[in-house]
Formats: C-alpha cells, sequence, structure tokens
C-alpha cells in the first residue's frame, strides 16, 4: 500500500490534510509510526497531552469502516494504550475522541482518533 492513497478505488487523496501529513508533505510532531499507522500531537491542542491517531490508509470516517478495514481500529486503539503509557498519563485517566460527519464535529474527512489528557476533563464535552 503506498501511503495517501483511498481505499476505495486506489486514488491519491491529495487535498487530505492527513493524508499529506503521513506522505511527510507536511511536518508533524511524531509520537509513534509504524506500517498501518502515524500518532502525531495535535496542533491546536484542548488538552496538555492531545494527539491524533490516523491510520495510514485513507479511510473517511467511522461510516465506511468495512469488514476489508476493520482490524485498524483495534490496532489504532492498541497503539493509543501504548503511547499513554509511554506518556504517564494511563493511571489518570484520558479521553478519546472520534468525531463522525458534519453533526459530529468532523472537520478532516480522513478517520482519527484524539487522545486528550493530563488534566481533568469534563462532560458533556460540548
Amino acid at each position: 500500500m503506498k501511503f495517501g492513497f483511498s481505499v476505495k478505488g486506489g486514488e491519491f487523496m491529495g487535498d487530505c490534510i492527513f493524508c499529506k501529513i503521513v506522505a511527510g508533505e507536511i511536518p508533524s510532531k511524531k509520537i509513534y509510526e509504524d506500517d498501518k499507522v502515524l500518532a502525531f500531537y495535535d496542533i491546536s491542542p484542548e488538552a496538555p497531552v492531545h494527539f491524533l491517531v490516523v491510520p495510514k490508509e485513507h479511510i473517511v470516517s467511522a461510516n465506511d469502516i468495512t469488514e476489508e478495514n476493520c482490524s485498524i481500529v483495534s490496532h489504532i486503539f492498541l497503539v493509543i494504550n501504548k503511547i499513554v503509557r509511554d506518556l504517564n498519563i494511563s493511571e489518570n485517566g484520558y479521553r478519546i475522541v472520534n468525531n463522525c460527519g458534519t453533526d459530529g464535529g468532523q472537520t478532516v474527512n480522513h478517520i482519527h482518533f484524539h487522545v486528550l489528557g493530563a488534566r481533568e476533563l469534563k462532560w458533556p464535552p460540548g
């Protein structure tokens, strides 16, 4: 798989900011990377620790999870588990957020998971 390519049809998602970050066209402050995902700090953090985990394969949103690509979600959660332990926020807690669609607050059409921690997080979020 070449990074930045769509899961549907193989076309390059040239306007996708996360595909550009994965491809190295836009710099990021990386926390973790493997052959399936990239984790990096959010450029507009909402908590002392705020990072994102994105699959390298372009998947638009949670609505586009299929039998063929669903294993990426469990891999992302394993990666999050590793990172929160490395950042020493696992004991006090953290929040994992996935926004889906316009009403859900999704602003980048590439599935991604925000992880926020190192402060008390209120509910409801907004």
